[in-house]
C-alpha cells in the first residue's frame, strides 16, 4: 500500500519534491556514480554526477531512488544542491543540509538524508578514483 502524504508528516517542499522529483533518471554520460542502500529500511539511491571540463564544478546530477517519499525527495533535492558546486563544496554538505532543504524530516526519516549525503560523497570519491587510475 502506498504511503499517505500529509502536511502533518512532511513539509510542502518535501511533498513537492516527491510528487515532482527533479533530475530523476539515469545519466548516460555520467563521469561518476554511486549506489547506496539502507539495509534496515531497504531504501536505495543511485547518484550520477557529470563534471565540467576541468573538473572544477559539478555540471549535472541525477538519481534513481527506491524508497519512501522522504528518500525520493531528499534524492531530488540533493541533485539540485550539488549542481554548480565544486566537489569539495558538495562533499561538505551534511545530512542536516539535505533535511533542511526539504523543510525538515520526521525523526523516523532522518536516515533518508544520510543516504543522500553518502551517495554524493561516494560518487565524488568514485570520480576522484577514476581520475587517478588513468
Amino acid at each position: 500500500m502506498a504511503e499517505t502524504l500529509s502536511s502533518e508528516q512532511y513539509s510542502a517542499t518535501l511533498i513537492d519534491h516527491f510528487n515532482h522529483p527533479r533530475n530523476a533518471g539515469r545519466m548516460e554520460d555520467a563521469d561518476a556514480e554511486a549506489f547506496v542502500t539502507n539495509p534496515v529500511c531497504g531504501d536505495s539511491m543511485r547518484m550520477f554526477l557529470r563534471f565540467d571540463e576541468d573538473g572544477g564544478r559539478i555540471a549535472a546530477a541525477s538519481f534513481l531512488s527506491s524508497g519512501c517519499p522522504a528518500s525520493i525527495a531528499t534524492s531530488s533535492v540533493a541533485t539540485e544542491m550539488v549542481t554548480g558546486r565544486t566537489p569539495e563544496e558538495a562533499e561538505a554538505l551534511t545530512r542536516d543540509d539535505f533535511a533542511e532543504a526539504v523543510g525538515g524530516l520526521p525523526k523516523s526519516k532522518v536516515h533518508c538524508s544520510v543516504l543522500a549525503a553518502a551517495a554524493v560523497r561516494n560518487a565524488i570519491a568514485s570520480w576522484r578514483a577514476s581520475k587517478t587510475s588513468v
